[in-house]
């Protein structure tokens, strides 16, 4: 007999603990961009080496993302999350004793190849437990609570250089990790089935949504999903968008400080506004689309006229911002920048779902993996272009990346699978 009681709601648990641990990946991951002038005061580093040292994070966090990923399939999203995150944390804090250039890229080096699991492994940690009707919603305010960390991080980081040097946000963070870590061992299960708390009535919501299957594994058709086409226009596009964030989490306190005198104060203040507005897009593209999609009942539409729109925006807003006169104007262009920017994100992840169905995983690990490729590019190119063109130089590339991804977005059909079995007959 079915049960009556009302279901428990563990599952809205595991989802806000997984926000958590997305904005703790972006917390860590930006302390060293506000640090960043305090750090080359120090070692009398140059705006080329601290590129070197933002290269670093991003190439390494683009070669592990595959391998992070094959981490939580093979042991599981418990144990592979608690200890990428524990690896992670201990090369944040290990950060704060570096000596050198070289010192410090090793560290950021290792630090990246932990972050790179965290993505892959936390979208599989959700996939056993929200039902598909909650999957849109949750993979928006996810990406949103990534970029509130980011944002809130530059005004906490400056305090803390303020108070204590540039070392101890680095220990802060790092110290954050680990309790996270902790936390998630001790309450996460991989299955809802293994969870105490989970009551029949949700098992039971959970179970007729997605089945029941605990165990059985199958191999990602690799050959079928790279020879089509649409892997490729989804890989390029999301370089574009790698390339044009990964300039406002590394550079854009540099910039304040350098092009626009903003003291530590100001730049830490001023540098999470369009980071902030970026929490304001995550949360309206997805829900955007969503509607679209409602009323229209084209998907392919839904998800082509957000992201488009998005990309346009910031290809539009960055010249504005990057000529404006007045430094505030300015950071207010960059501010509506980064939400058009950001408007493109949770799309482009439903694309991955849309399109890559029981292998999104693997589809959505591929065009990551562009997308930081991309992210290690402009973490070298930017330091170049600002040593020998300047500022505004380095933001136009930035918009000619932004209107590459709308262009490419145009391409893309959400409606068409990568890969579609074909079933053999029954057998008589």
């Amino acid at each position: 007999m079915a049960t009556s009681a009302r279901p428990t709601r563990v599952r809205h648990i595991v989802l806000w603990l997984t926000v958590a641990a997305y904005m703790i990946t972006y917390m860590d991951r930006v302390v060293i961009s506000t640090a960043a002038p305090s750090i080359q005061e120090e070692f009398g580093f140059s705006t080329v080496t601290m590129g070197w040292i933002f290269f670093a994070f991003q190439i390494s966090y683009a070669l592990f993302q595959i391998p992070g990923g094959w981490m939580g399939d093979r042991f599981g999203p418990r144990r592979a999350l608690t200890a990428v995150v524990v690896w992670w944390s201990a090369f944040t804090a290990l950060t704060a004793t570096a000596w050198s250039a070289g010192s410090m890229v090793v560290m950021r080096f290792l630090f990246g190849m932990g972050e790179a699991g965290a993505f892959p492994i936390a979208t599989r940690s959700l996939s056993r437990w929200m039902l598909p009707s909650e999957r849109g919603w949750a993979q928006g305010v996810t990406h949103a609570g990534a970029r509130l960390g980011a944002a809130v991080t530059p005004v906490l980081v400056a305090y803390l250089i303020i108070e204590f040097g540039w070392r101890m946000p680095f220990i802060a963070f790092a110290l954050l990790g680990l309790a996270w870590a902790a936390l998630w061992f001790v309450f996460y299960r991989d299955h809802p089935r293994e969870h105490a708390s989970v009551n029949e009535a949700e098992l039971e919501r959970i179970e007729a949504a997605l089945g029941t299957r605990t165990a059985g594994r199958r191999s990602v058709p690799w050959r079928q999903l790279l020879g089509n086409g649409q892997i490729w226009l989804l890989s390029a596009m999301y370089f574009c968008y790698g390339y044009s964030i990964v300039t406002f989490l590394a550079w854009f306190p540099k910039y304040l400080s350098d092009a626009r005198d903003f003291d530590l104060a100001q730049m830490g203040l001023y540098a999470s506004v369009p980071l902030a507005a970026g929490v304001l897009g995550d949360l309206a593209g997805g829900w955007f689309s969503d509607g679209l999609l409602k009323r229209s009942g084209n998907l392919k539409l839904a998800r082509r006229l957000v992201a488009f729109a998005g990309f346009l925006i910031a290809g539009v807003m960055v010249p504005f911002a990057a000529t404006a006169a007045d430094p505030l104007v300015s950071v207010a262009f960059f501010a509506l920048a980064v939400f058009g920017l950001e408007l493109t994100v949770g799309v482009s992840w439903a694309v991955t779902l849309d399109v890559g169905g029981e292998f999104a995983g693997s589809v959505s690990a591929v065009m990551n993996t562009f997308g930081n490729i991309a992210g290690a590019l402009t973490s070298v190119a930017t330091g170049y272009l600002v040593v020998h063109s300047g500022w505004t130089s380095a933001f136009f590339v930035v918009s000619a990346f932004c209107v590459m991804g709308a262009l490419l977005f145009l391409r893309l059909d959400a409606s068409r699978p990568l890969y579609i079995e074909t079933l053999k007959p029954a057998e008589a």
